[in-house]
């Protein structure tokens, strides 16, 4: 196979599946997200195997090493081709306990009740009327 020896970093977060759309990776390292060897990079930097990249997803800081280049997307199973994935456990904590303390986003104080508080309510207030 062809392997190029460069490329963009935007192409390749996009490649190695880090960002859903393209767009959105330059973005990020737009707006400083994205580090490659520690320092901040633009979109059009170009990237070599052996590289390190950085992106800072949500709560935590993703941390991959370069081994393979390729601008064109591929497959979840063969991400590991081209990206060895350095972050640190203390950075996986940090998503964990993120999900933790987000896992009921709903404000029961707020707007309509659900489908099953409805029943409950109608359930309580009929108690009486029987």
């Amino acid at each position: 196979m062809n392997e190029p020896e460069k490329i963009r970093v935007d192409k390749w977060l996009f490649a190695v599946r880090l960002f859903k759309t393209r767009g959105q990776a330059a973005d990020a390292c737009r707006n400083g997200k994205v580090k490659l060897n520690d320092a901040p990079t633009k979109a059009a930097k170009h990237t070599r195997m052996g590289d390190t990249i950085c992106v800072r997803q949500g709560p935590m800081t993703r941390t991959l090493k370069v081994i393979g280049l390729t601008e064109r997307r591929v497959g979840a199973k063969l991400v590991p081709d081209f990206a060895e994935d350095e972050t640190p456990e203390a950075e996986w904590e940090k998503l964990r306990l993120a999900k933790r303390d987000n896992g009921d986003n709903r404000n029961n104080s707020k707007g309509r009740p659900s489908k099953r508080e409805r029943r409950l309510i109608d359930q309580f207030t009929n108690l009486g009327q029987a």
